[in-house]
């Protein structure tokens, strides 16, 4: 499947969730315009029974299913790809594992860790965290510069990350990030309707030349 070149990208909030939940959670954002699904789950002893229904229900409407950390999930239950961040394996590790497989990786506020990621394959790069966030509150900031230099230099999708809300999103937008990354600003919410008010900072910001 091909990563989107624009767009919301949903990651899961799956603490204190059954799987049903986080299933009819997902599938609600999907509905609301979510183009890319990211399972994240740092929950301990955690089976393959969840990331089989989401890749299932992924497959079903046609969107590309991500894995955060694990490589090796990703290639027991053939996912669309895998995201790694710094401490989650090397990109030639994740490609000789997953070689037709989506690889995104974490650049945080280091344009020269995307260009590396880029020219070692990488189908996409993200940069954050943006703004305050309750997922990952100790993650250093990233500042809007990285993002306007990165889109004039990399032609992978750049994701922004980290604390987005629809108030906030537009200026991530303006300043070159292809796709939003967000948990709670979608998870925390009505996810249908959550992702609709993202989508629709799409609309209003142009799409870049090139894209």
């Amino acid at each position: 499947m091909i990563f989107p070149r624009r767009g919301l990208y949903a990651i899961t909030r799956t603490d204190n969730r059954s799987n049903a939940q986080i299933l009819s959670d997902v599938d609600a954002a999907i509905q609301g315009g979510a183009v890319v699904i990211q399972y994240r789950d740092k929950r301990s002893a955690v089976s393959d029974d969840l990331p089989r229904y989401l890749l299932d229900l992924c497959r079903q409407r046609q969107v590309p299913l991500i894995i955060n950390d694990d490589i090796g999930l990703a290639r027991r239950i053939g996912a669309d790809g895998v995201h790694l961040g710094r401490e989650d394996g090397r990109l030639a590790e994740a490609r000789a594992a997953l070689p037709e497989a989506i690889i995104g990786i974490s650049c945080y506020n280091s344009l020269a860790r995307a260009l590396e990621a880029e020219q070692g394959g990488a189908a996409y790069v993200a940069f954050g965290r943006f703004f305050a966030s309750t997922s990952k509150p100790l993650a250093a900031p990233a500042e809007l510069s990285v993002l306007q230099q990165a889109s004039r230099r990399l032609t992978v999708p750049i994701v922004a990350i980290g604390g987005i809300l629809p108030e906030n999103g537009s200026s991530l937008l303006q300043a070159g990030a292809d796709l939003l990354a967000v948990i709670g600003g979608i998870f925390d919410h009505d996810p249908e309707q959550a992702a609709r008010k993202y989508r629709r900072l799409f609309v209003d910001i142009p799409v870049k030349s090139g894209n």
